[in-house]
């Protein structure tokens, strides 16, 4: 498997690969996990790296956040079964290296091929960033695990929130600077009716958080789940099609984070009706908007479709 380079699309590796650079096939750690020292770095990351990518990895004892990257690279370069080699380097033992290869903190991850450096992260990425991080460079395994995020995704769809949110708490604890675990985890409790809860949730974000685009959406999700009819005051509307009725739709199908539906619902409301609610179709587009963000997707689609049916 060629290591690519996203700036030109060359493949950065030579014509031979590495004999256990099947993704799939079957690897011992120790064929693809290598700990470096003085006597190795040579033969493991300069040369090694003339044959296949190598991942090096920068860690101490010391640091925290270097314990929870350790095994998401080793799970991943035994998912990835010999595309790439992962070196560690123990930064307290061997600091001449670290010197050398100007590591400044730790975890630092370099991604050498061919003797040259092509890209580089610090600090201790989720998995499922790191798995993005090395998609630009190779192609995932046919049967890659699912990411912890992925997992969660998964039991959310599936209406197991309990195991969603127990997830997010392991994520939370394990990078508790990256905020969007607790964003996640809110719109996890907000799905299970403990609205309060993720109320709390919210609150505690730092201030650039907490009023980013990602937490008002789950805000708004709050804010319209307290407006909207509930699950079975919108089936006591039975076969209701006038414009009250078709609001009240609109609004649960956004509180239950259907999006595109309501938004659809809102927006044939003001083809039929404008004048419904003092222009209450048009206003709540507006809000939902504003809860996705300026960038979303949604917004920027149907936005636009607004915009062509006002003028």
């Amino acid at each position: 498997m060629a290591i690519v380079d996203p700036r030109t699309g060359q493949p950065l590796t030579g014509p031979e690969e590495s004999s256990h650079n099947g993704a799939g096939s079957s690897v011992a750690p120790e064929d693809v996990i290598v700990d470096v020292t003085l006597e190795n770095f040579q033969q493991v990351v300069l040369e090694g790296s003339m044959q296949h990518p190598v991942l090096l990895q920068s860690w101490a004892s010391w640091c925290e956040p270097c314990k929870n990257l350790k095994p998401v690279l080793e799970k991943l370069a035994q998912e990835y079964a010999g595309a790439f080699v992962l070196a560690r380097l123990d930064i307290e033992a061997f600091p001449q290296i670290a010197s050398q290869l100007g590591v400044r903190s730790v975890p630092d991850v370099k991604l050498i091929s061919q003797g040259q450096l092509y890209d580089q992260f610090q600090g201790a990425l989720p998995e499922k960033q790191v798995r993005e991080w090395l998609g630009k460079y190779l192609e995932a395994p046919a049967e890659a695990s699912q990411s912890p995020e992925e997992m969660a995704e998964a039991a959310l769809a599936s209406g197991d929130n309990e195991t969603a949110q127990a997830i997010y708490r392991e994520l939370i604890q394990q990078y508790p600077e990256h905020y969007d675990y607790q964003i996640d985890l809110a719109g996890a409790l907000v799905a299970a009716g403990q609205v309060d809860d993720a109320k709390l949730t919210l609150d505690a974000l730092p201030p650039e958080h907490r009023d980013a685009a990602k937490a008002r959406g789950v805000r708004a999700r709050i804010e319209f789940g307290e407006e909207a009819l509930s699950q079975a005051e919108i089936d006591a509307l039975g076969e209701r099609d006038d414009s009250d009725a078709r609001y009240q739709r609109a609004m649960r199908r956004i509180a239950d984070g259907d999006y595109e539906g309501g938004l659809e619902a809102l927006l044939a409301i003001m083809k039929s009706d404008r004048a419904y609610g003092e222009d209450a179709a048009r206003k709540t587009l507006l809000r939902v908007f504003d809860a996705l963000g300026a960038n979303h997707p949604l917004t920027v689609a149907y936005r636009r479709r607004l915009f062509a049916m006002l003028y």
